[in-house]
């Protein structure tokens, strides 16, 4: 079949969630790992999508990340938990510290999650969204590998650490934002090269600090801070919250998805707020109606033609992407065939 042709998210769903059971995932949690990529593959954000899978695949098989995931809670404090993840996957674990956080919330008012000894869990407006599906404001954060330097520096400290912040937002698709610290997540660098292209300058410094807009360049050098020293600042605080904070790894400690031979040692910090306690959802769905009203208001500058909200884009993508079909990568589509041939599911390619 020719590679040019939009695939069925549904079909690329079906296939990817075959390829984690295949690697010994339980089908729930690989239907789960297998949604979190298709989904930022709806979304637009292809640097988190199946671009991944091998990378997941990669750490199964050596052994760094459980198939199973058998996770403790080490702390049971009312509104407070924390969860030893034990090495299982990111994506499940996280989306289990999100039903804990909620369940919490609708008890307390509030529900906050630390999650340590965990592994990269894709997008986290996947999770924060999902807290806001159940009337909850949500808050979480994560640490990563190194990627960036302390400001001032030039050499790897500090992971690019994302955070996500969702509600929801009346008759509007959820107001949400995802966000890393750096200048752009290290998977679009990833998509970039797997495309042949050059990054934006500005981007990242090459291993001597000079300025580089070559992606491979880029990846053995030093992605930069968003807004320069206060993207610095962030990312620090945010391991304090997702990695210090919970006894997980932090700094130099935790190891990316893509490097298959070491455990991650990630760690998530999740916060939920039960709107009801606040005042009632309804009214504060009103309330965000009338903010995004606001904002969409304003007038427009030279050039622009509409004003979105944080996560309007992503909504749209969703919807557009599930009418026509995703479009992939070649390098992307090539990993998908190996993956097929290697756990023999030629016959469920969706392409």
């Amino acid at each position: 079949m020719r590679d040019d042709l939009a695939i069925g998210p549904e079909k690329l769903l079906d296939f990817a969630t075959r390829v984690f059971a295949a690697h010994g995932v339980p089908i729930e949690d690989a239907h789960l790992a297998a949604d979190t990529l298709v989904q930022a593959d709806l979304w637009g954000h292809q640097s988190h999508g199946v671009m991944r899978l091998p990378w997941y695949v990669g750490r199964l098989r050596s052994g760094v990340m459980r198939t199973v995931a058998e996770p403790r809670i080490v702390t049971d404090a009312g509104a407070l938990a924390v969860i030893d993840g034990r090495d299982s996957m990111g994506q499940v674990l996280a989306a289990r510290a999100a039903d804990e956080a909620v369940r919490r919330a609708k008890a307390h008012g509030v529900g906050v999650v630390g999650v340590r000894n965990s592994n990269h869990f894709g997008t986290a407006m996947y999770f924060t969204l999902q807290a806001a599906r159940a009337g909850c404001v949500a808050f979480l954060s994560t640490n990563a590998s190194p990627a960036m330097a302390p400001w001032g520096g030039r050499e790897k400290r500090v992971g690019n650490n994302p955070w996500s912040i969702a509600v929801p937002a009346g008759r509007h698709a959820p107001m949400v934002l995802d966000i890393a610290n750096t200048v752009v997540a290290r998977g679009k660098v990833y998509l970039a090269r797997q495309k042949g292209e050059r990054i934006p300058l500005g981007w990242a410094i090459d291993h001597k600090g000079d300025p580089t807009t070559d992606p491979i360049a880029a990846l053995s050098g030093i992605i930069l801070p968003m807004a320069e020293h206060k993207g610095y600042g962030i990312a620090v605080m945010m391991d304090v919250l997702s990695g210090v904070l919970t006894g997980s790894a932090f700094g130099s400690g935790v190891h990316g998805p893509y490097q298959a031979a070491q455990k991650s040692g990630a760690g998530h910090l999740i916060i939920a707020l039960d709107i009801a306690a606040f005042q009632p959802l309804a009214e504060f769905e009103t309330r965000m109606e009338r903010l995004i009203a606001e904002l969409k208001s304003a007038p427009l500058v030279k050039n622009a033609t509409e004003i979105f909200y944080p996560g309007e884009l992503e909504a749209r993508n969703e919807m557009n992407n599930r009418a026509s079909g995703l479009l992939l990568p070649q390098d992307t589509l090539t990993s998908l065939r190996q993956l097929a041939e290697e756990a023999r599911l030629e016959a469920h390619l969706p392409f």
